[in-house]
């Protein structure tokens, strides 16, 4: 069995707030027992504009984002998946959407740039744009740790299978969503693709969203869970910030895999030079 945990909070544009606040849901769910932990999209800045993380972009390896994220891990001796930060980018005036996981010693191993871009009209009055200010990223990672192999992903993500498909013939077994849902696509559609990607690839689903009202005016809608390869829901939170724990069953994991393996049955495959 395998602790983990997923963070759910209801981020504002204090960057030293959030963190502390972030903090203190670590030492929770280490309380609990969880050596694997997930942080929701944006949980050190939502800003009051998109382009306030523009101009609180970090250098990779260097920045109070990432140092704070290296002693939480280090000093708690967990895997810690850091929802996204704002990196630098290439265009001077974007940033890239970082998803970084640092191991329990504290060192960065391995990072994901937000491939997707949430480009949408949810409303008439509620309109995204993140392509202005993000720099899409094109590498899908997944990476050895001592609980399975780790596939990260972020929000958006979530609604391009082909992405979890890509991760699963590089032998995925987990996989992590840190996310940001409104409350109005979270409503229609957040447990029905998180439950998906989780039977669709025989893998546990770490979805850990932001929750709640925003100073930016934003509504969040929460709902983080953790969700086996059956698509069975191991335990959630609907709003307000908190900690999701849950301990995976590799066993369990193995042996749908072997009864049931859809994973082995696939005709058209992804080959790495088709994914993003």
């Amino acid at each position: 069995m395998y602790p983990v945990a997923a963070i759910q909070m209801a981020s504002g544009p204090n960057i030293t707030a959030n963190l502390r606040e972030a903090g203190r849901l670590i030492k929770e769910a280490v309380n609990m027992g969880a050596k694997l932990v997930i942080l929701p999209e944006n949980f050190a800045l939502m800003g009051q504009h998109l382009t306030d993380n523009v101009n609180s972009r970090e250098k990779p390896g260097a920045g109070p984002i990432q140092d704070f994220l290296s002693k939480q891990a280090a000093d708690h001796g967990i895997w810690l998946v850091g929802g996204t930060l704002p990196l630098v980018a290439h265009d001077p005036f974007k940033y890239r959407a970082a998803c970084l996981l640092f191991n329990d010693t504290g060192e960065c191993v391995a990072r994901y740039d937000k491939i997707h871009l949430f480009d949408v009209s949810v409303t008439p009055h509620e309109q995204y744009c993140e392509s202005e200010t993000i720099e899409a990223g094109k590498e899908v990672v997944v990476v050895d740790t001592p609980y399975g192999r780790l596939g990260l992903s972020v929000c958006y993500d979530l609604r391009f299978p082909e992405l979890f498909r890509c991760m699963l013939s590089q032998g995925v077994e987990l996989i992590a969503c840190p996310s940001a849902f409104t409350a109005v696509t979270g409503k229609a559609h957040w447990e029905l693709l998180v439950r998906t990607r989780a039977v669709e690839n025989l893998s546990y689903v770490i979805a850990a969203n932001q929750g709640g009202y925003h100073l930016n005016g934003r509504e969040t809608h929460g709902h983080s869970m953790i969700v086996d390869p059956w698509g069975l829901m191991l335990n959630h939170l609907r709003r307000s910030a908190g900690v999701v724990y849950a301990e995976l069953d590799r066993e369990k994991q193995d042996s749908l895999r072997h009864n049931f393996p859809t994973h082995k049955h696939r005709k058209i495959q992804c080959q790495p030079p088709q994914c993003p």
